[in-house]
């Protein structure tokens, strides 16, 4: 997992009119909570943050104006839905050795038996628990061979050292369908007349 050092200022102008002056310096307003501790409103530096945030599950340590450091993790990061700029982050307090919520995406290699199966992800991320520190970026797992009506359990998936499910272990995470078979026009036609007679 990495870690990424960030230069952040507290602020005290709150509102819409305060978030687009921030934005049109190239910074991301940000909030940072936890640890029953009172919300602390920061200004991030927007390029840096994007750089960050490319990484899942990024641990960010955050100078703030200088004079504290902070361990903190993405929780929520709001982007405009056109251009793709970041419009807000939230973020969240963690300490070396505490274990943390996050979800962490899942991969898939290998191909599925002969047939034309298709590969449902009805989880994209796989909720789980971690050390703030090393929490994984994802996990991979082998769908070779499987055929329709196969599934991957959540409790079927190996998670590296440390990491333990935060979701019931019988959750489908994975499953194989049956592709659809199109109908040829005659046969949708023969059907037709079959229902008129």
């Amino acid at each position: 997992m990495s870690e990424v050092k960030i230069v952040a200022e507290t602020r005290s102008e709150f509102g819409k009119g305060a978030a687009r002056r921030i934005r049109r310096d190239n910074k991301v307003p940000g909030v940072l909570y936890g640890r029953g501790s009172d919300p602390i409103h920061l200004t991030l530096p927007g390029h840096e943050l994007l750089l960050a945030l490319r990484t899942s599950n990024v641990l960010i340590s955050l100078d703030i104006d200088g004079k504290t450091n902070e361990l903190a993790i993405p929780k929520s990061v709001q982007r405009d839905p056109i251009k793709g700029y970041l419009e807000h982050v939230d973020l969240q307090l963690v300490k070396r050795g505490e274990q943390v919520n996050v979800e962490i995406y899942v991969h898939t290699e290998g191909e599925l038996a002969p047939g034309g199966f298709l590969l449902e992800h009805v989880l994209n991320a796989l909720p789980v628990e971690a050390e703030a520190t090393h929490i994984p970026e994802s996990v991979t797992v082998s769908v070779e061979g499987l055929a329709a009506g196969d599934s991957v359990l959540a409790k079927d998936i190996t998670l590296p050292k440390g990491t333990t499910l935060a979701v019931d272990g019988d959750t489908v995470v994975l499953q194989v369908l049956a592709a659809q078979a199109e109908e040829s026009e005659g046969e949708a036609a023969e059907g037709e007349e079959a229902a008129e007679a």
